[in-house]
């Protein structure tokens, strides 16, 4: 009988200081991609191939996380964790292992991950070899290499060798690390308790000396939202087409393409892509281009906002241009002197 694989661990504790001031109030799992959360996204993906008990370690603004999906419409199980200090991506799921049985075979994914990853083609790798794990890796520009941990396989595709973000001269792979991992229970046996202790840096090395790790190529979408650029850069990979997923339809207005939960005016102009949240009210006359707008925004009558991200409750009352702007501001002409101008980030 083949086994069946129902479970996974989504990785969900960090802080996410690279995406600030987006994460100043809201986790990144939390940080959404055309109006859906990561998240969503994730638990959607897994429910499609039939994993429907998932685990979440938490930390940094646990509560949110655990409020929007303790109970969900998404058709999933959702446990979690309350971490009261980081443990690392290892130490994390070693918290989470009484949710396993010991013959477990189970998915962990990092709760930033954004992707069409066919991890059903991963687990069926994994069931037909003798590893304790098996990495999703993914083939990369080679140019691009020093900004992620490299996997040197063998022709069988099991790994001999991790570089952590080698120099592009260094190189000996143009083969990444995704993040995407399948593991037996044993896993667990190395992983200390009550230690921080990582995959990359603690277990992997450690897991070569004794058994094979195996991998599965991802020939799909697969990025991460780990920084402001790379968040920037998804919704326009979802516009092309790059990246699939359930969302709102992709309309077009007067030049520009948008995806909204909000009512759009019919002389608002637009350019490149945007994506508007609910509850959100634009005014007459304005002009959005290549924005990420989230919930209940307010945008004054003829107003430019150009190459921004807008998080939710904001009110904009002047032009931007390449700014990010945190919750619960006032950004515009009469707020000049009161208020600190966000500062302008070119991502």
């Amino acid at each position: 009988m083949e086994k069946t694989v129902t479970k996974a661990m989504i990785m969900s504790a960090g802080v996410g200081s690279r995406l600030e001031p987006l994460t100043l109030s809201v986790p990144k799992p939390l940080i959404p991609i055309a109006n859906k959360p990561v998240m969503d996204i994730l638990l959607e993906n897994l429910k499609n191939i039939g994993i429907t008990n998932v685990i979440a370690n938490t930390y940094y603004l646990a509560d949110k996380i655990i409020d929007r999906y303790k109970n969900n419409n998404l058709g999933v199980n959702f446990n979690y964790i309350k971490e009261e200090n980081l443990s690392g991506t290892a130490g994390g799921l070693k918290k989470c292992q009484s949710f396993f049985a010991k013959d477990d075979v189970f998915v962990v994914l990092s709760g930033d991950g954004l992707t069409n990853a066919d991890i059903q083609k991963g687990i069926e790798k994994h069931l037909s070899s003798n590893a304790v794990a098996t990495i999703g890796i993914k083939k990369i520009p080679h140019e691009e290499v020093s900004h992620f941990g490299v996997v040197v396989t063998d022709k069988q595709g099991f790994i001999t060798e991790f570089q952590e973000k080698p120099s592009i001269e260094d190189a000996k792979s143009d083969y990444i690390n995704t993040g995407i991992y399948i593991f037996n229970y044993e896993i667990f046996n190395y992983i200390p308790e009550n230690t921080f202790y990582d995959f990359a840096k603690n277990v992997f090395p450690e897991l070569l000396k004794t058994n094979g790790i195996n991998t599965f190529e991802i020939n799909e979408y697969w990025t991460d939202i780990g920084t402001i650029s790379q968040y920037k850069q998804s919704h326009k990979d979802l516009f092309e087409g790059l990246c699939k997923f359930k969302h709102d339809p992709i309309q077009s207005l007067n030049g520009g393409q948008y995806i909204s939960q909000s009512e759009i005016p019919q002389d608002t102009v637009f350019k490149g892509v945007t994506t508007i949240g609910t509850n959100c009210k634009i005014g007459r006359n304005v002009h959005i281009q290549n924005c990420i707008i989230w919930n209940n925004v307010e945008i004054a009558d003829n107003t430019v906002l150009k190459d921004s991200i807008i998080s939710s409750n904001c009110k904009i009352l002047s032009d931007i241009d390449g700014q990010i702007i945190p919750e619960n501001e006032v950004f515009g002409k009469d707020f000049f002197l009161k208020l600190k101008k966000p500062e302008k980030i070119n991502a």
